[in-house]
């Protein structure tokens, strides 16, 4: 025969500080949204615009059937050794690309500082200078990345001695800036104040010790 089973059960602000810990330990790792990352990328998209890099895109499947179209960006953290973040695209001079990302991110000077860097390497070959950007082994980060840099000259002129390595350089450190956003949010979002605000807006409750409920 069916049983009923009768069990009293909390909100947050109605549980011991460890059985709080407890429900924000799971609210961690099971409920925060799977796609907490996409905003993130929404603007690594804009600015990898700004910059003149175009991002490979793959398809991805649907829940309810068929396909769409995702960046190729990868990332893995936040904790480990080889965490990172990497992308797969082509790049090519954007102009006016310094003012632009002052006037898209007025505060962030790294960003400003890439974008001057590739303008400046630009400038030396003429802005004649494209780079491939490819995913390489089962890590992602920069280092993951491989990067070749040519020069579209219609003379065959040779790249500068320090082209190479100066839009290299860049461009991993626009992977690294990107891992650094992707930190950032997931620590707010993984915060004390904004969990416990999560949890009261869901109205979840919980066990006397701090187990999810339902």
């Amino acid at each position: 025969m069916p049983e009923i089973i009768e069990t009293t059960v909390f909100h947050l602000d109605e549980l011991s500080d460890a059985a709080k810990e407890k429900a924000r330990a799971w609210y961690r790792n099971d409920a925060v949204d799977d796609d907490w990352f996409e905003c993130v990328y929404d603007d690594f998209e804009r600015i990898c615009k700004i910059l003149g890099v175009r991002l490979d895109t793959r398809a991805v499947g649907l829940y309810g059937g068929g396909t769409r179209r995702k960046p190729c960006i990868w990332f893995s953290g936040f904790w480990s050794q080889g965490d990172g973040a990497c992308f797969e695209g082509r790049y090519a001079h954007a102009k006016a690309a310094s003012r632009n990302m002052r006037e898209h991110a007025p505060k962030d000077e790294e960003l400003h500082r890439i974008a001057d860097a590739l303008q400046a390497i630009q400038r030396r070959n003429f802005y004649q200078l494209h780079a491939v950007m490819t995913h390489r082994g089962h890590y992602s980060h920069e280092l993951s990345m491989a990067i070749s840099v040519e020069r579209a000259s219609p003379n065959s002129q040779e790249m500068t001695a320090d082209a190479e390595d100066a839009v290299i350089e860049a461009l991993r450190d626009l992977a690294r800036w990107l891992y650094r956003q992707l930190e950032r949010e997931y620590d707010y979002l993984t915060s004390g104040e904004v969990v416990d605000e999560a949890i009261v807006a869901n109205d979840y409750t919980f066990t006397e010790d701090g187990q999810r409920f339902g």
